[in-house]
């Protein structure tokens, strides 16, 4: 009961309303969501680690923020716009195949750069297109995260966790960005790493990332093919 009780006043002077609370939930919630998301092996975090690999911290960071805007973008027009969102079956195949196009490219470049002496780079990532830009494009037709955010925002509505409120929207987006933003720093920063670590073996690298990214399009193309991606769950 007291360890109860010094839980509740710590809680009361931390958000001094429920509300505040509840916005603190709904941010955290968003955030690890978010997190957890960016940790598998995919197209974005393994291109801005490629990135941080070949042109350094900054640029990389540019690509993830580019990446994590356009993916905060989604997820609003997927709250407010869900059913409109569901009819577009014919749109978010189109961007599977996009996607599916850009992996095989990034692999086939990674591999191609593996062949190349070390100062070399990717000739896709490592471009004259601003890496921002780079970054907003790639996650622009990436049609993976609108089917993820759209499950776990309709299982936070069925949850009660988010009501169609600005304020609820606002936070939960704001989570989301601060989650994708550390998760997608932990691979930027393995670049570095790599970087420290292999310097005189960055064709290892890239080719060890060229084989990420062909794994990665022969995931997508079986799921694609079978019916069982993401998008097609979601239409079902």
């Amino acid at each position: 009961m007291i360890g109860q009780s010094c839980i509740k006043n710590y809680q009361t002077r931390l958000f001094p309303n429920s509300t505040s609370m509840r916005l603190a939930r709904i941010f955290f919630t968003g955030m690890l969501i978010s997190f957890l998301g960016t940790l598998p092996l995919g197209t974005l975090n393994i291109s801005a680690m490629q990135i941080s690999l070949s042109d350094g911290l900054r640029p990389a960071f540019y690509f993830a923020l580019g990446a994590l805007l356009v993916e905060m973008a989604y997820v609003r027009i997927s709250l407010v716009a869900m059913n409109w969102v569901r009819k577009q079956k014919k749109l978010l195949h189109a961007l599977e195949w996009v996607t599916l196009v850009i992996i095989i490219a990034l692999a086939i470049s990674s591999f191609y750069a593996a062949t190349l002496p070390a100062e070399q780079k990717n000739p896709i990532l490592s471009n004259t297109l601003h890496r921002f830009w780079l970054g907003c494009f790639m996650s622009a037709v990436n049609p993976v995260q609108i089917p993820f955010w759209f499950g776990w925002s309709t299982v936070l509505f069925s949850k009660g966790v988010l009501e169609p409120r600005e304020s609820h929207f606002n936070t939960y987006i704001a989570g989301i960005g601060l989650g994708t933003l550390i998760g997608n720093s932990l691979f930027i920063l393995g670049g570095q790493l790599l970087v420290s670590k292999l310097r005189d073996n960055q064709q290892i690298i890239h080719a060890v990332i060229g084989g990420v990214f062909a794994f990665t399009a022969i995931i997508q193309a079986w799921k694609m093919f079978r019916h069982t991606d993401a998008i097609s769950t979601m239409q079902e």
